[in-house]
This record gives C-alpha cells, sequence and structure tokens, in this order.
C-alpha cells in the first residue's frame, strides 16, 4: 500500500513538471509579430551598418574634421556613454508600463538619435573649431538616443518562453538581414556614378541624403515594431524590484561565469571594427575606386544565405558555445593568411593585373567573412543563454544592467577603437585628397597603402580569433544545459501562477468594492 502511494505521488509530481515544461513548449510568436520583430532589426542593423561604415569617412573627408580630432571625440562620447548607459540600464530594467517593460523606448528615444544622425552626415560651411563642435553634439546625441533604443534589442530575450521558439527566431532573423544589409553596400557605386551622370550631384550629397533616408526607415520600422509586439517572460513586481538593491544585481551579474565569457569574447570582437572603418579607405586608395566595395560587397554576400541557415544547423548538433569557438578561430586563421599573402599578389602594384587582384581581394574577403553570420546566430543565442542562467541561478531578469555592465566593457573597447580609427590615419600621415569639385581621389603612396592595408586584416584577424577562445570559458553545454532549462521552466511557471492568483484576488476584491 505505501508503494502505490509513493508510485502515485511521484506519478503526480511528474506530471506537475510536464505541466509546467509545457508552458516552455508552447508556440506563441503570431506571423506580423515575427515581420514586427524581423523589420525592426533590419531597420536597425541597417543604420548601425551604415553609421559605422561611412561616419568617419564622411566627418573627415567632407566635414574636414582634423584625424586627432575625431579621434577624441570619440573616446570622450565612449567615456560618456559609459555613464549614461548606468543610467539608461536601471531605468530600463525598472520601468513597468501598460505597454510593457521594452515597449515605450522604441519611441521615447527616437527624436535624438534621428537628430544625432541627421547632424553626423550634413556637413555645415562653418570654421574648425565650430565643426569639432558640431561632430561632438551630433556623436553624443546619436549616442545618446542609442542608449535608450538599444532595449529593443532585449525583446528578443522576453518576447517568448520557448527557447526554441527564440533561437527559430534569432535565425529567421539573421536570414532576413542578408536581403536588407546589401543597402548601405550601394553608396559607394551612387558615389561613384551619381556625380558622373549629374555635376550638380557631389559625393557629400549622396552620403547626406542616404543617411536620412536609413534614419527615416530605421525610425518607422521602430514605430512598427512598437504596435505589433509584446513581452511574455514573467518579471519581478515593482516591489520585489525595489527589494533587490542594485549592489545586489551587479554582483550577481560580475558572478554570472557564462555572461562574462560573453562579454570578454565581445569585447575583444570590438576589435574588429578598427578594420571595418578602414575599409572606405582601403577601397579608395588601395583599389582605386570607391565601387570595388560594391562589386566585392555583391560576391562576399553570397555564401551568407547558405551560413545562415548551416549555423543554425551547427547550433543544434553541437550548441552555440562549440559553434563560437570554431567561427571565431576560423575567422582569424583566414584574416591572416589574406594579410601575409597582400592585396596585389599580382604584380608589384593593384594596377598592374587590376582585374585578377581586385578577384583575389573578394575571393579571400569571401573566405574571411564566412563566420560572420554563424557568429551573429551563435552570439545572440548564448547571450540569451547566460540571461536565463542569471534567472535560474538568481531568479532576475536584469537584462538592461547586464547590458550596462557588456556597455561598460564595450564602450572601453569602444574607447579604444574609435580612438585608434583616428589615430591610425594619424600615423601612417593619412590626408584625404579631393578634386576641384570636393569629391575624393585615391592616394599612391605605398607606405601609407601597406598601412591601411595592415589595419584592415590584422586586428579583425586579431579580433575574430580572441572571440572564439574566450568561449572555452562558457559552461553552459552538455548536462549543466539540461539541468538549467527543466529547473528554469518550473520557476517561470511558479511565478506565472503565483501572477495569476494575485490577479484572481485583486479581482475579488474589485467586485467586493463595487457591491
Amino acid at each position: 500500500m505505501a508503494e502505490s502511494v509513493i508510485n502515485d505521488e511521484i506519478t503526480a509530481q511528474e506530471i506537475e513538471e510536464l505541466d509546467k515544461l509545457a508552458y516552455t513548449k508552447k508556440r506563441y510568436l503570431r506571423p506580423k509579430e515575427i515581420a514586427a520583430y524581423v523589420l525592426v532589426n533590419f531597420g536597425q542593423k541597417n543604420l548601425s551598418q551604415f553609421v559605422d561604415a561611412f561616419k568617419e569617412f564622411f566627418m573627415i573627408q567632407f566635414l574636414k574634421l582634423n584625424t586627432t580630432a575625431y579621434a577624441n571625440i570619440n573616446l570622450f562620447a565612449s567615456i560618456y556613454d559609459a555613464v549614461d548607459d548606468t543610467i539608461s540600464g536601471l531605468i530600463i530594467d525598472r520601468t513597468r508600463t501598460r505597454w510593457g517593460r521594452i515597449r515605450p523606448f522604441f519611441i521615447i528615444p527616437l527624436p535624438l538619435w534621428v537628430i544625432g544622425g541627421y547632424m553626423m552626415f550634413t556637413a555645415p560651411d562653418i570654421g574648425p573649431k565650430q565643426k569639432v563642435i558640431w561632430a561632438a553634439v551630433a556623436i553624443l546625441i546619436y549616442g545618446l538616443g542609442m542608449s535608450y533604443f538599444g532595449a529593443w534589442g532585449l525583446m528578443i530575450y522576453n518576447i517568448t518562453p520557448n527557447t526554441n521558439e527564440r533561437d527559430n527566431l534569432i535565425t529567421t532573423t539573421k536570414f532576413f538581414e542578408l536581403f536588407g544589409t546589401w543597402l548601405p553596400s550601394l553608396v559607394p557605386v551612387l558615389v561613384t556614378l551619381l556625380p558622373k551622370i549629374n555635376s550638380k550631384i557631389t559625393m557629400k550629397g549622396v552620403y547626406s541624403g542616404f543617411a536620412y533616408f536609413m534614419l527615416i526607415l530605421a525610425a518607422s520600422f521602430a514605430v512598427f515594431g512598437f504596435f505589433n509586439m509584446r513581452e511574455r517572460i514573467p518579471l519581478m513586481s515593482r516591489e520585489e524590484m525595489k527589494e533587490t538593491s542594485v549592489f545586489e544585481s551587479v554582483k550577481n551579474i560580475l558572478t554570472n561565469r557564462p555572461l562574462i565569457a560573453v562579454i570578454l569574447a565581445n569585447f575583444f570582437n570590438s576589435f574588429k571594427s578598427v578594420g571595418g572603418s578602414s575599409e572606405s579607405y582601403f577601397w579608395l586608395n588601395n583599389t582605386g575606386s570607391l565601387m570595388n566595395q560594391t562589386i566585392c560587397g555583391l560576391f562576399t554576400g553570397i555564401p551568407n544565405y547558405i551560413m545562415v541557415p548551416l549555423a543554425a544547423k551547427m547550433v543544434k548538433k553541437w550548441g552555440a558555445r562549440a559553434t563560437s569557438i570554431i567561427a571565431g578561430l576560423f575567422g582569424f586563421f583566414a584574416y591572416f593568411t589574406l594579410f601575409l599573402i597582400g592585396y596585389h599578389p599580382f604584380g608589384q602594384t593593384f594596377e598592374d593585373h587590376k582585374i585578377l587582384n581586385l578577384a583575389f581581394v573578394i575571393f579571400g574577403l569571401t573566405i574571411c567573412g564566412l563566420p560572420n553570420k554563424i557568429l551573429n546566430v551563435s552570439g545572440q543565442i548564448v547571450t540569451a543563454e547566460a540571461l536565463d542562467y542569471m534567472e535560474w541561478k538568481h531568479g532576475l531578469r536584469n537584462e538592461a544592467l547586464v547590458t550596462t555592465v557588456q556597455g561598460y566593457f564595450g564602450k572601453l573597447a569602444t574607447s579604444v577603437t574609435g580612438w585608434l580609427s583616428g589615430m591610425v590615419l594619424t600615423w601612417i600621415n593619412y590626408v584625404p585628397l579631393t578634386d576641384s569639385l570636393g569629391n575624393a581621389i585615391p592616394q599612391t603612396d605605398p607606405d601609407m597603402l601597406n598601412g591601411i592595408w595592415t589595419v584592415f586584416c590584422i586586428l579583425p584577424a586579431l579580433a575574430r580569433g580572441l572571440y572564439g577562445v574566450s568561449f572555452i570559458l562558457y559552461p553552459i553545454h552538455g548536462k549543466l544545459q539540461q539541468q538549467m532549462v527543466v529547473e528554469l521552466a518550473e520557476k517561470r511557471a511558479d511565478r506565472l501562477a503565483e501572477q495569476e492568483k494575485l490577479n484572481a484576488a485583486q479581482a475579488v476584491n474589485k467586485n467586493d468594492d463595487a457591491e
């Protein structure tokens, strides 16, 4: 009889656990909601790609901002952003509104980053000191707006409790990015062809016009996302948040081993942006034409349509940790090999066998770019897992504060890379050349060209390699991961049940008061 009772109790317990796990297996996302997330990501990623690729080039080449001044402005802006991120992280985490915690920040900071973005790609005819002030204000306002708008990125961790559905949304989003990231790649073609077609159109005007278009596009999608997405992960109440001190929250973050590995990896990966910021200089000066950048983009982006689905398969087979390690190390060896071979293996200069050299550079960069989308997919998944780990260990989901801590390391890296982006041009004595109409023309100094090539390859190689190695420290895999998924599902189900009881009690009290 006792054995029968025990079996019945075990069976009841197992049924309860299955019910709780069912909460994490249910499908939540509607097609319109998936489209909204994809479009917001589409707009924000394309805007960021455009700004990262052309902001420095525009300000130095057309605003005629001193390279050292640009480096110092970026250094100051990064320090300011680090302070601001602390405040924004705390505000976002403690926000509780009828629209949710994250959705309001799709709209609130929109005017700031639109105005800042407009100023960054406008070159008024003012004095040298006024140009420094103009650039500093533009970069600071844009950064402040993006500090709060960055909350939209937390939506992926709250839009569904179903981890498989979340991972599929990440993969879907990264795939559809491929159809939009070609937008900024059109810029080199437009700035090359349009001034030739119509002498009244300048390179500066093309950059500015495209920037305004990207800002309007990203802002429109942000508004659409606000009205068409929901947050579904149960959160701590305001009272519970007040009981949890900021010190305790930060302590939990700093003792989160998976998160530390992610932060360290992203810190190292940030140094790739120095190579990215030199891209326009490389195509203009080393190859002789900015249009080669677009020609290259037509080919280097093709494998991405295969790599995104492949990334999903790699994550399912080996896990996000192993996938990140493999892709990072592959990127290191690919970039370093390309650097050793050089950008003109056929002849003494690039012009000796221009077509062959261009074909080689395109092929080399295509191979170097193979891990890009794999890391985009696996990188977001490991971040999501690290946040789940924190909730599993401490019961908290301080995503914005986590983002703040990540931001400190990111801003530290940005401070260094932003400073380096300007200073490397000073070190190689780069001087922007323009014709009588103000259009950019290439440099020919061999030492300067070799310096640009070194920056273009070596920093991305180191960034990718150190990114992959960092995930050796990442513990979420195997049995630990399986245990975390089951126990976290139980905790969330219990929290939902408590919320439902509280809502029911409040409804009864309202009815009693009405009577």
